[in-house]
């Protein structure tokens, strides 16, 4: 038998394996730029979007998908998403971090493919620009915006697929990119542009549109589009704010915006520098000439690119500048979004926008370098524009190392952003020692927009920390919920501060149930208007009613578990459930010396549990010695028990030494003292 020739190696192995390493380096580089924000901490509304204690379950997983409002936008697989991460590494941010940046590596490289199939030049300095564009760091860096990196891969798996689809027609294709746009809208509605940019793709490949073949197909893309845009605009109306004369523009003062946010965002790609995280929101006037003067150069460039396409047979201009515009369209102000609220534009909104023109750019950049030098040219610019981009995304990454960071670098490039003022005061809040910047930031606020109700609530909570301020607390917090009766945390806190001032406890109960009203699964709410109502007479039973409510929205709240147990320790017959809410309390918060010694009562109460009773009176005093409660309750204690009458003695000579005011401490010491048969309580 005749021996067959050895295999010879395949022609398209070196190009595999070009491939592969350039994907490699394509991930590393990406992951190598935003290395300064993989441990960045949470940024303004990433508490909101991670998922909430009462989302952490598999019934939350369930609302995620069911109930509007139960997320900060519907957008259920982005949430299913940070639902299943919490589940894996719980609120270790890192994890967070490296999944935007993988998802945008992936992106990157699915555009690649894309261009690829397209048979385009420079496929891959279309995917490194895209990777290293520093107009991405907002998406990439910023843990919110996974919406906009897992959305762009569903995105252009859809697109990939479909154009697989368009050259062979074979249905699995076809139901396989429905599914992927399904998930890309289940993740942010910006991609239900989709369809209209397959349409412009198959005009710039064939020249035309062929309503059978092209639009037919798309049809019912263009209806789920349809009705996941009405989902988005409702939520954002209803339950995120985008309401209200803030937006109340007229339709020729939404045309100037939408001319004018396109010229931005085409500048901060092409000239990427003074990135800021909130930029000035604009004045838009329709009686204002220059204003028109965006429009004006618009049409320009629009009737030029029409020319290129017609006279000239050069598509791709104009089909770039379609994708552009078209994937902008969402955000360019003929509908209202909430961020409209402070500024007109930001970096995130144009994610996907960007890849129109970043693959004319690599593709002109490539032609061009080629007729000039030919491979030489080719790669001194496919290795120097990303390396320039490179350098640029690191240091605006590195501003998402912190939030501090972040919004002192949005003050110096933006002074009058009321946000950023707001939002780093309530950081240094929370710092020791910083009450006073705080509250020059929120004051800054205020005069900046003096209709932002958080800016007074925060004032309030800074005058609430302030010895004798409690009266201009209450009027911060009163002048935040005329603003805006629904706004829950404000009139919870008004309650939590009225329930403080003698004679005011109705006015605090009737704002806690206000708060309850406008979010009945606001947990601190509940347990405040427990508080309140334990200290009314015959509402015991309806606190625990409220701290029940706070524990089931709640499972780890552990106020909310002492203060249960100090109120069942109150209901006859219910001793035994305090004692498991405290030893619940404690679990959840150990150094909570009061639950402690509360427990310790509790114990000593139930027959045989002396000494359970002692250790928590103990354990209450190693975490505060001076404690007098605690040295009385434990000298108590051990004055019931056989033996240990001069250790009794001792803790009751603490609480005196301590507190020489304690005449219950002294006047048991002093029948000890005198003798046994003194000494019984």
């Amino acid at each position: 038998m005749a021996r067959k020739p050895p295999a010879r190696p395949s022609k398209s192995s070196p190009v595999r394996l070009r491939e592969v390493t350039a994907g490699i380096l394509l991930f590393a580089a990406t992951l190598a730029v935003y290395s300064p924000a993989l441990n960045g901490g949470i940024l303004w509304d990433d508490d909101r979007h991670l998922t909430p204690p009462d989302l952490q379950s598999l019934h939350g997983l369930w609302r995620i998908w069911s109930e509007l409002g139960s997320t900060q936008q519907y957008y259920p697989l982005l949430h299913s998403a940070f639902w299943l991460e919490h589940r894996v590494w719980g609120d270790a941010v890192l994890g967070y971090h490296l999944v935007n940046v993988l998802l945008h590596a992936s992106s990157a490289c699915l555009l690649v493919a894309i261009v690829r199939r397209l048979r385009l030049p420079g496929a891959w300095l279309a995917g490194y620009l895209f990777a290293l564009h520093p107009v991405c760091a907002e998406a990439v860096a910023w843990i919110s915006e996974q919406k906009s990196t897992l959305s762009a891969a569903f995105y252009l798996a859809a697109a990939l697929c479909y154009l697989r689809f368009d050259e062979t027609r074979r249905r699995a294709y076809y139901w396989t990119a429905l599914g992927f746009f399904v998930l890309a809208l289940a993740s942010k509605t910006v991609t239900a542009t989709l369809p209209a940019a397959l349409l412009v793709v198959f005009w710039f490949q064939r020249g035309r549109i062929d309503g059978r073949r092209d639009a037919l197909p798309l049809l019912p893309w263009f209806a789920l589009s349809a009705v996941a845009g009405a989902v988005t605009a409702h939520v954002e109306r209803a339950y995120i704010g985008a309401r209200g004369a803030d937006f109340a523009l007229t339709f020729a003062q939404r045309c100037l915006l939408a001319s004018r946010a396109i010229w931005f965002y085409l500048g901060k790609l092409i000239w990427p520098v003074n990135l800021t995280f909130i930029y000035p929101r604009w004045t838009v006037s329709a009686a204002v000439w220059w204003q028109y003067g965006f429009a004006a150069a618009l049409l320009a460039l629009i009737a030029w690119l029409v020319w290129l396409a017609v006279r000239r047979q050069q598509r791709g201009p104009l089909a770039a500048g379609l994708l552009f515009a078209g994937t902008l369209f969402p955000a360019l102000g003929f509908f209202d979004v909430y961020p409209f609220l402070y500024s007109y534009v930001a970096d995130h909104f144009q994610y996907l926008a960007s890849m129109g023109v970043i693959v004319l750019a690599a593709a002109g950049v490539m032609v061009a370098t080629h007729r000039i030098g030919g491979a030489g040219r080719q790669n001194l610019a496919a290795a120097g524009l990303p390396l320039i981009l490179a350098v640029l995304t690191w240091r605006q990454s590195s501003l998402y190392q912190d939030a501090p960071t972040l919004y002192r670098a949005t003050l110096e490039r933006n002074p009058q952003c009321w946000l950023a003022h707001n939002n780093l005061g309530t950081l240094l809040l929370e710092e020791p020692g910083q009450l006073d910047e705080a509250v020059s930031h929120f004051e800054a606020a205020r005069r900046l927009q003096p209709n932002y109700p958080q800016a007074y609530n925060n004032l309030g909570l800074a005058f609430s920390r302030m010895p004798g301020r409690r009266t201009e607390a209450v009027q911060f917090f009163e002048d935040a919920v005329r603003i805006q009766p629904d706004y829950h945390q404000a009139q919870n806190n008004l309650g939590l501060a009225l329930s403080a001032i003698p004679g005011r406890l109705p006015e605090a109960i009737d704002h806690l149930e206000a708060a309850i009203r406008a979010d009945p699964n606001y947990a601190q709410a509940h347990n405040n208007l427990g508080s309140a109502l334990s200290m009314t007479p015959g509402r015991l039973q309806d606190a625990i009613a409220h701290y029940k409510t706070a524990l089931r929205i709640q499972p780890d709240f552990a106020e909310a578990h002492y203060n249960l147990a100090n109120a069942l320790s109150e209901t006859p017959g219910r001793s035994a459930d305090a004692i498991l809410h405290y030893r619940e309390a404690l679990r959840l918060e150990p150094g909570n010396a009061q639950a402690h010694n509360n427990l310790g009562i509790a114990l000593s109460a139930a027959p045989g549990r002396m000494e359970e009773a002692v250790a928590e009176f103990e354990a209450a005093l190693r975490i505060q010695p001076n404690f007098a409660d605690a040295h009385y309750n434990l000298g108590l204690t051990l004055s019931r028990m056989p033996g240990r009458s001069a250790e009794a003695i001792a803790e009751l000579g603490n609480v005196l030494r301590i507190n020489p005011n304690f005449e219950p401490a002294r006047r048991m010491l002093e029948r000890m003292q005198a003798g046994p048969r003194a000494a019984k309580p």
